[in-house]
């Protein structure tokens, strides 16, 4: 059985014996039962909360930034939820794991990105953001004299989904708009506050205590390949390649460059030493690569096409079993058009495919490529530019290293398999401050064929650190968004490869506790900073969800009093009708666009 079958197994087990327990009277009365959700009410709390409301005007203060702050979020989710829904309904996007059904849920082990070794970690940001969501409430309800009924807490099975908060409708009804704007709004405020000290303990000690190990952190390894034959698993560090030491993910393509052989001894973090064979493995195709086009294996009379899990083993004639040698096989040919031959993945069998080897690209609109004859979109493979043989991304580069803008320079393309020169006049680099442009995009070197002769999936310990640390990109908001993408990234930029849910098993080898806080042990550290990346992470959420100017969240109550106030000054007597209808009709937008940003994938297509 799935981990959600076996959920949901559970959440039956538990909804009918505590059903049964309710019926037969054996539930305190503070405890109500409706199907799987569970609440526990208490009037306990009414007391501290009404002492700590005491300085009024205080708190009311502070009540007010807390409806600007949720006023300008409001407007800003609207108008993102607005045009968000007209992206999907104009250009549907492809269904993604982010819209699976058991990834809706916030269940950890259940949801594809919510592990369950961070479950405490999640429960324990969930309960926060709740105590303190419903807290601000209270408080704001004793600051206001709204009654009032009852507080407490709702759980689905043994997970707490919820705190609440119960005013007296009544006296929810008497306070005047101002009050009642202020009391829905605390709860938002409050999440951000807690977002805000939990993200700034994590940017500064915390981080400041966590390094990343010396090493080439494996993150996965491609079946098939040769450190999958070498025994090399995800979780690995790499720290020497023959006698020469690797301290980081690029220092190992150094070291294997340096090597001056396909086979290799690598030295792992733990001292155990193994030997690895290389073989170019192809572990990405690009669709149109003149390698990618073909209609079978070539076994009955059919073109070949080159698949991942291939193994190339010779470029023009030369066996090859590294990337170095692939690209000096293929820049050192007579011709452009080079032979590749590869063993099948799956029947081990030897397929031939011809084709020009170069720098596959889209020529760019308004770029200098476009001023030519070949126009913005076409799929180019660049094999010679400014007279330098062009295989790799890299060698493209180079070959514009000594350039200058302004410069006239010949690029020689294929399209369709006919070769073209173009004369082109070089341009200034739109996106660096130095450099020249030729007006080409997504570039990929080898005509799209992607090869790794080792057979690792890095993992960016580094890039996924400096995000936790604030240092990736400047700008508060910038990173809140990096923050918030964090446990799905993966998906929103698939080079990175994995996600990040926090220093988990697949990742903590691959860091280190240094500094003061190091005495916690790299257990401490790595607990005490999920625990504030999940309280900030979640609170941020909770915000930015009960924001959505829909009932029955706080945004809905904050829209109808903030429309009641407008409504009230305008020269009309159905000032109650015309307030229904800017909160239901903004409502109804929200919830369409929610259901659009799940479903319109998989509706749509």
């Amino acid at each position: 059985m799935s981990t959600l079958s076996w959920v949901l197994a559970g959440v039956v087990i538990y909804t009918a014996v505590v059903l049964a327990a309710d019926r037969r009277g054996l539930l305190p009365d503070a405890i109500s039962v409706s199907g799987p959700l569970l609440t526990i009410h208490t009037k306990r709390g009414r007391r501290f909360l009404t002492r700590l409301a005491r300085p009024k005007r205080f708190w009311r203060a502070i009540g007010n930034v807390g409806v600007g702050a949720a006023l300008v979020i409001m407007v800003g989710t609207f108008v993102l939820l607005i045009y968000q829904s007209a992206q999907i309904i104009e250009s549907p996007p492809m269904e993604s794991t982010l819209q699976s059904p058991q990834n809706v849920l916030v269940i950890p082990g259940v949801n594809d990105f919510l592990p369950l070794s961070v479950a405490p970690e999640i429960v324990f940001g969930l309960l926060v953001g709740m105590v303190v969501h419903e807290g601000g409430h209270g408080l704001l309800c004793r600051v206001e004299d709204i009654e009032i009924d009852s507080m407490g807490v709702a759980l689905l099975a043994f997970l707490p989904v919820g705190a609440f908060v119960e005013p007296d409708e009544d006296s929810v009804d008497a306070a005047a708009r101002g009050p009642r704007t202020r009391m829905y709004a605390a709860g938002i405020l409050n999440n951000l506050i807690i977002t805000v000290l939990a993200f700034a303990l994590l940017f500064g000690p915390v981080v400041g205590a966590i390094a990343v190990a010396d090493g080439a952190s494996v993150g996965g390894v491609y079946p098939n390949s040769a450190a999958a034959d070498a025994d090399i698993a995800a979780g690995d560090q790499i720290v020497m390649i023959d006698d020469q030491p690797v301290d980081s993910n690029a220092a190992l393509d150094d070291a294997l460059a340096a090597a001056g052989s396909p086979t290799v001894s690598a030295t792992l973090a733990d001292g155990t030493e193994t030997t690895v064979e290389q073989r170019p493995l192809v572990t990405r195709m690009i669709a149109d690569s003149p390698f990618a086009t073909g209609d079978g294996s070539g076994d009955s009379g059919d073109t070949p096409r080159l698949t991942t899990d291939d193994t190339i083993t010779a470029v023009a004639g030369t066996a090859v079993q590294t990337n170095a040698e692939i690209h000096a096989a293929a820049a050192d040919a007579d011709s452009p058009v080079v032979e590749i031959a590869a063993e099948d993945g799956e029947t081990g069998e030897t397929k031939r495919l011809t084709g020009p080897v170069g720098v596959l690209g889209s020529v760019a609109p308004e770029g200098p490529l476009s001023m030519t004859p070949a126009e913005a979109g076409d799929r180019l493979i660049l094999t010679q530019v400014a007279g330098e043989r062009t295989v790799t991304f890299g060698d493209l580069e180079t070959a514009l290293d000594d350039t200058t803008v302004g410069e006239t320079i010949e690029v020689v393309a294929y399209a369709d398999g006919e070769a073209d020169t173009y004369t082109i006049e070089l341009a200034e680099h739109p996106e660096e401050p130095t450099g020249t442009y030729i007006g080409i995009t997504d570039a990929t070197g080898l005509s799209g064929i992607g090869v790794d002769s080792f057979g690792i999936q890095p993992y960016p310990a580094s890039t996924y650190l400096s995000i936790l640390g604030g240092e990736i990109a400047d700008g508060v908001a910038v990173v809140l968004l990096f923050l918030l993408i964090l446990p799905f990234a993966a998906v929103v930029d698939p080079t990175l490869n994995y996600n990040f849910a926090g220093f988990v098993d697949g990742n903590m080898a691959f860091y280190e506790a240094v500094g003061p806080l190091a005495a916690l042990g790299d257990g401490g550290v790595f607990l005490l900073a999920n625990l504030l990346f999940w309280t900030g992470w979640i609170n941020i959420n909770l915000a930015l969800f009960n924001c959505i100017p829909a009932f029955p969240l706080d945004g809905g109550h904050i829209l109808r009093t903030s429309t009641e106030a407008i409504v009230s000054r305008l020269p009309t007597t159905a000032k109650p009708t015309l307030t229904r209808v800017v909160t239901t009709g903004v409502g109804l937008m929200m919830l369409i666009s929610l259901v659009l940003m799940v479903f319109g994938p998989r509706l749509l297509n």
